[in-house]
């Protein structure tokens, strides 16, 4: 790093406020941050934090990123680590033990270090969250890892996830130990985390009307049939559970693949119904036949 950059660096980071932004982002990383949350989160006025993430963007320390209505800012770490560098590089004149070589206290670097991994929160719906939202839960959970972090619920919850549904899971290497099914209120209200993404599964949540989950999250139907409704014998029931997985599988790999970036919110609305108009289960449609 030439010792101009380094001084325009340290230049951005010479006040106080900024570097509370620039510690906060880092504690986020590689998750990310809005603006308005990191505002609320240093008690300072949304303009004052936009400000402050400008200068740090100029300096290069920071960059964001589009999430549906909102810019997601992170740390670039490569960055940080060029300047870090630059004060550790000439440390006491080829003497290092004299400083306990600092350079070799920065963490190695990762193969990926660039770039805000801005994370949506996706949350899956059926009325006993115990069975299609639990796998729905469990496959993007794995699938999306770093980009998504997914949830369940139901709008009249079991006492558990169906047993089988948990067995089907982890025979294919899921891990269950954190799924179980909970109500829908869990998710509404200020200290509930932000929905992108709400994904009904049933064809109607037994009629009842989804709340309201936020003017920021997308929703979606994607009608799955109840496997608990299914009455066939155990090879049938395990056939029909392999092809709700792969059934809900097919939709997520599709989902997580699309150009969020690229797509306007309407855009980014039909390809999420679209998604719900794929095949479904064909052994519980036929049942219900």
């Amino acid at each position: 790093m030439e010792i101009s950059v380094a001084a325009q660096t340290f230049a951005a980071l010479g006040q106080e406020s900024r570097l509370g932004v620039l510690r906060l982002l880092l504690n986020q990383t590689p998750r990310g941050v809005s603006a308005g949350e990191l505002a609320a989160d240093l008690s300072m006025p949304p303009s004052t934090a936009s400000f402050h993430l400008s200068a740090l963007e100029r300096a290069g320390l920071v960059e964001n990123v589009r999430q549906g209505r909102q810019m997601i800012y992170s740390v670039r770490t490569g960055a940080l680590r060029e300047l870090l560098g630059f004060l550790t590089e000439a440390c006491c004149g080829g003497q290092p033990e004299l400083c306990a070589e600092l350079a070799s206290l920065l963490p190695p670097v990762p193969e990926k270090i660039e770039g805000v991994q801005a994370a949506f929160n996706v949350l899956f719906l059926c009325t006993r969250n115990s069975a299609r939202s639990i796998m729905a839960e469990a496959i993007l959970g794995r699938t999306g890892k770093g980009r998504f972090r997914a949830y369940s619920a139901g709008s009249d919850p079991a006492a558990a996830p169906m047993p089988e549904v948990l067995e089907k899971l982890r025979a294919v290497g899921h891990d269950i130990s954190g799924l179980h099914s909970k109500s829908w209120e869990r998710f509404i209200g200020p200290e509930a985390p932000r929905m992108d993404f709400v994904i009904a599964l049933c064809d109607t949540l037994d009629g009842q009307t989804c709340p309201d989950f936020g003017d920021a999250a997308l929703t979606a139907k994607w009608g799955m049939p109840d496997p608990a409704k299914f009455a066939g014998s155990p090879v049938e029931c395990s056939t029909m559970l392999n092809e709700l997985y792969a059934s809900l599988y097919r939709r997520i790999m599709i989902f997580i693949n699309l150009p969020f970036p690229k797509l306007e919110r309407m855009a980014l609305k039909a390809r999420l119904d679209h998604i719900g108009e794929g095949p479904v289960v064909a052994m519980i449609r036929r049942q219900e036949a």
